[in-house]
């Protein structure tokens, strides 16, 4: 199999901050792979610096661990060709790249969506949360007000970022009183500093803060001490975050656990504890999205799910739209139709 990787950088509408960086323009690696029998899948990988401590040269490197592996294959058994790169690229967001191309090349060979491959019985819409991107009040009383009309039923305000209980404030008389909320401070706080946000926001009537520490046992003591909900998302990937119930929920997504494949197995182990589960993306692009839309249809996610994030990139026409709330899983075999195209204005 021939392997070929195409640098992308996507730049956003606006600067998208969180506690733990401000995003302009989002580097992605579009992966290519060929079977001998000409049949081609694409994959992505989305490492982001900022946020998860991976460079895009770290996973070009690890992609390229991969080559011989697929260069050995004329594609014919991908489950243990997905095996062994993933045991090969080690870092997450080479092999989820590689995973996605492979699921992809299959559905492409035998002209079925990955979701059916997944075994999933019918590709029913997917609940999914607006993202409140701006750090200031007005911008994001504006957000949540427009997710309200568009028929959202849960936005996702950044917290830990400043002005927290004025955004917060603003956020719900915006989106009005049956809208949930939900709070991400992507760990930024310590145990004491959260305890006391979390009380001081708590009013305005929260679904769940996600990631209000980091750390196991750290998100372990927030959790029993808050009558807020609690989600792990970045912890998610420590070990033994999975291995025992620290809080509600488990936010997974398809780079951080090494695409598809990973993403069902953390979901089965986070179930097995008693966690919620749903699903998010950190700024992925359209293939990643489609990646976490065709699990879905698998894992029926148990809270809405921060996929919706498209729109947040600049001069490109978001293929995975958002409607009253739900995306659509992509139609056509593989992991959906035209998806590759958004590339290719990089």
């Amino acid at each position: 199999m021939k392997l070929e990787l195409v640098p992308c950088e996507a730049r956003l509408r606006a600067p998208f901050v969180s506690a733990r960086d401000s995003v302009s323009a989002r580097p992605l690696i579009l992966v290519r792979v060929e079977a001998a029998d000409g049949v081609v899948g694409h994959g992505e990988a989305a490492p982001l610096h900022g946020y998860d401590g991976v460079t895009v040269d770290d996973v070009r490197a690890a992609l390229e661990d991969c080559r011989p592996l697929l260069a050995q294959s004329g594609g014919d058994d991908l489950g243990p060709l997905r095996e062994a790169c993933a045991n090969a690229a080690v870092i997450p967001q080479a092999t989820a790249a590689v995973d996605l191309a492979l699921w992809d090349l299959e559905g492409r060979r035998t002209g079925r969506p990955v979701w059916e491959l997944l075994g999933a019985p019918h590709a029913t819409p997917v609940s999914v949360n607006a993202t409140i991107a701006a750090p200031d009040r007005a911008g994001a009383a504006a957000e949540a007000a427009a997710a309200a009309g568009r028929g959202y039923g849960c936005v996702k305000v950044k917290v830990a970022i400043g002005d927290d209980a004025g955004r917060l404030a603003a956020v719900r008389a915006a989106a009005g009183p049956r809208m949930s909320i939900r709070l991400d401070a992507n760990g930024a706080w310590s145990v004491a500093e959260a305890l006391a946000w979390l009380r001081v926001l708590e009013p305005a009537g929260l679904e769940l803060c996600e990631e209000p520490v980091s750390g196991v046992d750290e998100v372990s003591e927030v959790a029993e001490r808050t009558t807020v909900p609690v989600s792990i998302d970045e912890t998610a990937n420590a070990p033994g975050a999975l291995e025992r119930r620290l809080c509600a929920a488990a936010c997974l997504k398809i780079t951080s656990c090494g695409g598809i494949s990973g993403v069902l197995a953390a979901a089965r182990r986070a179930r097995a504890t008693g966690y919620d589960v749903y699903l998010a993306s950190t700024l992925d692009g359209p293939l990643g999205i489609a990646a976490a839309l065709h699990a879905a249809a698998v894992l029926r996610p148990d809270r809405p799910c921060g996929l919706a994030t498209l729109g947040q990139f600049a001069n490109r026409e978001d293929p995975l739209p958002a409607t009253g709330g739900t995306i659509a899983i992509p139609s056509g075999p593989g992991l959906g139709d035209r998806l590759v195209n958004w590339y290719h204005r990089c």
